[in-house]
């Protein structure tokens, strides 16, 4: 029944005189009414500040942001400016990120299952290195790289078999995952030696990443003792230690601070060579408490001893975690953020599917009606880049807000956006 938790909204969150909240110096309702619902609103100096403690804590140039948490031309310079660099998982990131002024040589390119077209664009356009996640694309590298005449920098994959305490989609450090070079089975030293035999590829470092969302860091620091055992006796120079550093959603989860995650990442790698770089990738930890996504309530639907239903204007489409993960949001009024929210609904959204819901068991405050503004925190990673246009339904503008002022920096969709890609 309490007030929503202020250290669950982005930093620069205030409760107006008037008891309105405002993000960056801008009322929400303000900003609903001008821009329209669904709204992604970002709090641009909550990124900063993100981006300046990760580079504080591990020095900004081994700071990789994951653009696949969230990704636009002003967030890729934004980050750039900051001094991070960025991890792009395809062409299609990549090309975004060039295309806001990122050098190639400040992105790493990754994924698991690259194609010869995305691995040319990277080795054309120069960037720091590709970490590589199969044999199949150690050979596939290989070709591409000597058509280029190129000497390409690379770091392999590796799958530790350390288990991350989070959801088993987004699990990736086990021995039964599509990522990487298996550590258990002897891949990782077979992909070592073959790297090392090639006349093309520069094998200059080990990634690995067992998990996203991972709230206990002490097992993060478990996962990079396994690593360092096995990195250690390479002579390598680079050790990238993933991300997956998570963030709270709901009242009921704490998480660690960036500074908490250095202590560990330094402390499990302390013994390695000083001019080892260890790098590390935040994705969600940076970009994903710096938002929240305000709907407008279309419909409720009272059913007697079953349940409450609140209806908004958006759903799976701006968030589809909920449907994929279980993922848990909170739910307030930003015209009253210091209400009690004493009723309890499920939010749903417009879609026609029964699992189109946003939040299963909200609370909500009494004076919630039809028109009503209602926002979710934390909707800064995996919303508008997992955003679909199921029901034909047009994605949400997406504003970034500071000192007062609004920047679109991804328009509202029209309806003449759904035929863009007809061919007549």
């Amino acid at each position: 029944m309490d007030p929503i938790e202020l250290r669950l909204l982005p930093d620069t969150a205030l409760i107006e005189p008037a008891g309105e909240l405002s993000i960056g110096g801008c009322l929400v309702s303000s900003l609903a009414a001008q821009f329209g619902t669904p709204l992604f609103i970002y709090d641009e100096q909550h990124i900063r500040n993100r981006c300046r403690e990760a580079a504080e804590s591990f020095g900004a140039g081994n700071v990789v942001y994951a653009t696949k948490a969230f990704l636009c031309t002003e967030m890729a310079k934004l980050v750039h400016e900051e001094g991070l660099m960025l991890d792009v998982a395809t062409g299609g990131e990549l090309f975004v990120a060039l295309s806001a002024g990122v050098p190639a040589n400040r992105c790493v390119l990754h994924g698991n299952n690259k194609s010869a077209d995305e691995l040319h664009y990277a080795i054309r356009e120069g960037v720091h290195h590709i970490v590589v996640d199969s044999f199949d694309e150690l050979e596939r590298l290989e070709h591409v790289a000597g058509f280029h005449g190129a000497q390409v920098n690379v770091q392999l994959r590796i799958t530790p078999g350390v288990h991350a305490h989070t959801h088993e989609f987004v699990s990736t450090g086990q021995d039964d995952s599509k990522f990487g070079f298996n550590m258990g089975n002897g891949d990782a030293m077979q992909a070592v030696e073959t790297v090392r035999r090639s006349s093309r590829l520069n094998l200059i470092g080990l990634h690995f990443h067992i998990g996203s969302n991972v709230l206990d860091i002490e097992h993060l620091g478990k996962a990079i003792d396994v690593m360092v055992s096995f990195f250690a006796p390479l002579g390598l120079s680079d050790l990238t230690v993933g991300g997956g550093l998570g963030v709270a959603y709901v009242a009921s989860e704490h998480a660690p601070t960036m500074e908490q995650w250095g202590t560990v990442v330094r402390r499990a790698t302390a013994s390695l060579p000083k001019d080892v770089v260890v790098r590390v990738e935040p994705g969600r930890a940076i970009v994903a408490s710096s938002a929240m996504t305000v709907y407008t309530v279309g419909t409720q639907k009272d059913i007697p001893g079953v349940r409450s239903y609140v209806a908004v204007d958006g759903g799976m489409s701006d968030n589809p975690r909920p449907m994929m993960y279980g993922s848990g949001y909170e739910a307030f009024m930003p015209t009253l953020p210091s209400a009690l929210r004493p009723r309890n609904v499920r939010v749903v959204g417009k879609h026609c599917e029964s699992g189109d819901i946003v939040i299963e068991e909200a609370q909500v405050p009494a004076e919630l009606e039809v028109g009503s503004l209602l926002a979710t925190p934390v909707t800064g990673a995996y919303g508008y880049s997992m955003a679909s246009n199921y029901n034909m339904v047009t994605k949400p503008a997406v504003v970034f807000v500071k000192d007062g002022q609004a920047r679109v920096v991804r328009r509202r969709e029209t309806y003449e956006d759904l035929l863009t890609l007809n061919p007549n």
